[in-house]
């Protein structure tokens, strides 16, 4: 069997969410951390195309473009499906070193046709890549326009307004990334799932895109000519509105950080409304009536036991065969490794991955197992789906009902997860159900101060035969919970909420099955213009989800542009932009922080992941310090060396600085002996002896220059020469071929 390895590229598609919940709900797999979906293996016996295949086809796409590459530099994955997307999938890597520099990129590949999905790339040589970009994002736009047209068949496709552009925590040394989303239209109207994201380098190659389109062959399309008036839907919309108060967490992928605030949304039930017929679109298909709010109530009154006190890896096998039990002749399973690690979630867990084998191939997966409880918190069962697929005449015509299936659920959650079930209420939401497998999926929130969490939920498949399909639990670890004491009312915030509200129409597929790919039109709330707004409730204000407002806020002489650069890239850590000097000086704790921020991805996460002990280099920067973990990051790269103190509160100077810089580059070894350098400045004499060489190699290299032959070694560096010299550094570090991860 070849194992699958999954793919770092960013290839997240920014799909096109619907209705008035999902902009902060589906938003949720790429900004609360969910787990991405489970990817299904598939044995080798059953692929259809080799390496050799996959290289063809990504030559076609580029033609001379990556002659140089040869095969020997390309690697190809097994292949693999999607629990809810049968197609066949295949990924291919590639990697060469070019004059002393490693270029690398990344292709999907989809179907029978081997359509590429997916494309990744960065250049051996991205210095002109680097901030200050060589092209402006106007620039960018027209070359991936021009992509679209001669590449990707996108005469069909129309631009979406977009709020992203390359400011993003990224590293300094990696390329700016300007993204742009391409929809394709019919009538010209956008269709929600068929779209097309492409990604231009800040040197204006283009540097990836990402597919996400259904079947076009087969597909028909409502009228657009028999549409209601738009006017008329929105009064329709806005004389239903009611509001929802909810817990938002939000979760910095980047970082790993996580934060809650109070939120105020429209209820969660309503997806869009029928643009021909007028009826309300729910998770379920459509209706004359608008859908009731249910009642919050919780999944269980007190808390439960625990399956057991702790988890051996034994154990944890045990359960996993018993979970994994095939009940088929057909079917085997094997286990194919277990280990102890942790999840996304910072849980201690044993996951164990696993493999169904049967005469023409075999699928596989992994489950985890809370080692603390011996609880399931991540769990897909496909053995019914490759029952049915060997099975023609597989039938789901004896089905449960939806109170059925939700009975099952429970009982599936206090057998297997019974110690979180308290935390957590009975769904708000209508199930998913899946017409063609008779699958129910349901979703528990978490409940908090009896508000419903956003971000945080338990998942339940539950299969036609009342089998158990699925289980995730995404329990989040949170220490504070704000208070909804001083929240704007209820009718304050649908006041907010009806004057942003704006309908876009769209052609959807909501109810996609075997019947058919009809696509309806379906106007789509949308606030303040855009899909991923929400309320504050706190302060009545609208946020976006990505930080959308992105203008310059710091005024400059001769930093502008660095500064705004490291602020909106969140490098840059400045409470009241109104008030921040940027002439100020600088404390060695921040500049540090700048640093590891915007060099390092050492910071992101749980720094002690897996370690039962954390480190404590410096007696006076303690675990509960707030700069602890920068600190530590520091000293693991380098920049910083073991003492019994580090005053993280005292301004840097120059020189100082120059030391941290070397460090960085990998130059301190030559560096040391000071005797190898003759300084020519006026002030050399100002210059600590152990630090003359620092000073000669961070000035020869162009990262701290002089001014009228002045060094000015004890002069303390300011916000604005660390921000212009730090993004120096890191073209430094990009011409070395230097990197600290």
């Amino acid at each position: 069997m070849i194992n699958s390895k999954k793919v770092s590229a960013l290839v997240a598609s920014s799909v096109l969410t619907i209705g008035m919940f999902t902009p902060i709900a589906d938003a949720s797999s790429t900004v609360y951390g969910q787990p991405e979906k489970v990817r299904i293996q598939l044995a080798s016996v059953e692929t259809a195309y080799k390496k050799e295949d996959l290289i063809q086809k990504f030559r076609q796409l580029f033609p001379n473009q990556f002659e140089f590459l040869t095969a020997s530099d390309f690697q190809m994955s097994s292949a693999h499906i999607f629990p809810d997307d049968e197609t066949i999938r295949y990924d291919l890597q590639f990697t060469k070193v070019l004059n002393g520099k490693r270029l690398y990129g990344y292709v999907g590949f989809i179907g029978e046709e081997l359509e590429v999905e997916y494309f990744s790339y960065q250049p051996a040589n991205i210095a002109d890549a680097l901030f200050p970009a060589k092209v402006t994002k106007e620039e960018a736009g027209k070359v991936a326009e021009g992509f679209m047209k001669k590449f990707l068949d996108g005469k069909d496709y129309q631009l979406e307004s977009d709020t992203s552009n390359y400011f993003s925590n990224q590293l300094l040394t990696e390329p700016i990334r300007y993204s742009f989303t391409f929809t394709r239209t019919k009538n010209q109207v956008p269709i929600a799932d068929q779209m097309i994201e492409v990604y231009v380098l800040g040197n204006g190659e283009i540097g990836g895109f990402y597919k996400t389109q259904q079947n076009q062959g087969s597909s028909t399309f409502a009228d657009v000519s028999k549409v209601k008036a738009n006017e008329e839907m929105l009064k329709k919309v806005k004389d239903h509105l009611s509001v929802d108060l909810n817990y938002q967490i939000n979760y910095n992928y980047e970082t790993g950080d996580r934060n809650v605030q109070l939120v105020y949304q429209p209820t969660n039930r309503l997806q869009g409304v029928h643009a021909l017929s007028g009826d309300w679109l729910t998770q379920n298909g459509y209706t004359a009536n608008f859908p009731a709010k249910k009642k919050i109530e919780k999944l269980t009154a007190k808390p439960l036991s625990p399956r057991q006190e702790g988890v051996t890896v034994a154990e944890a096998k045990k359960i996993a065969e018993q979970l994994l039990a095939v009940t088929s002749d057909k079917v085997k399973l094997t286990i194919e490794s277990i280990q102890e690690t942790q999840n996304y979630n910072g849980q201690d867990v044993i996951s164990v991955e696993y493999m169904y084998h049967y005469a023409n191939g075999g699928h596989g997966s992994n489950l985890e197992i809370n080692k603390q409880t011996g609880e399931v918190v991540q769990y897909y069962n496909f053995e019914e789906e490759l029952l049915r697929e060997m099975e023609k005449n597989a039938t789901t015509e004896n089905s449960l009902t939806e109170q059925e299936a939700l009975k099952k659920a429970i009982a599936y959650a206090k057998k297997w997860a019974p110690s979180y079930l308290h935390n957590y209420g009975m769904p708000v939401e209508d199930p998913s159900f899946d017409e063609r497998t008779g699958t129910y999926q349901f979703s528990f929130p978490r409940l908090v101060n009896g508000i419903v969490v956003i971000g945080d939920q338990i998942s339940i498949g539950v299969g036609a035969d009342g089998s158990l399909n699925s289980l995730n639990i995404d329990y989040q670890e949170i220490e504070n919970w704000p208070s909804s004491d001083k929240v704007i009312s209820d009718e304050q915030a649908k006041t907010l909420l009806k004057d942003a509200l704006s309908l876009k129409l769209m052609y959807m597929n909501p109810t996609q099955n075997e019947k058919g790919n009809q696509y309806d039109l379906i106007y789509v709330p949308v606030f303040k213009g855009d899909m991923y707004s929400y309320l504050d409730a706190n302060t009545g204000k609208w946020n976006n989800l990505f930080d959308a407002d992105q203008s310059i806020a710091i005024s400059h002489p001769w930093a502008e542009a660095e500064l705004n650069y490291l602020l909106n890239s969140k490098v840059l850590d400045v409470k009241d932009v109104e008030k921040f000097n940027a002439d100020a000086s600088v404390s060695k704790g921040e500049a540090l922080k700048v640093l590891v921020n915007s060099l390092t991805y050492f910071h992101h996460g749980d720094y002690f992941f897996g370690q039962e002990e954390p480190t404590q280099t410096f007696d006076n920067i303690g675990v509960k310090h707030p700069l602890y973990s920068v600190v530590e990051h520091a000293v693991e790269a380098g920049i910083i060396k073991p003492d019994k103190k580090f005053d993280v509160d005292s301004s840097i100077t120059r020189e100082e600085l120059a030391v941290w810089y070397v460090r960085v580059l990998g130059l301190e070894q030559a560096a040391k002996d000071s005797s190898m350098y003759k300084l020519s400045f006026d002030d050399t004499e100002k210059i600590e002896t152990d630090k003359k060489g620092y000073v000669a190699v961070a000035n020869s290299m162009g990262l701290l220059k002089t001014e009228k032959n002045l060094f000015n070694p004890k002069q303390e560096v300011s916000y604005a020469e660390l921000a212009v010299s730090t993004i120096r550094l890191a073209h430094a570090m990009v011409d070395l071929g230097r990197d600290l991860h």
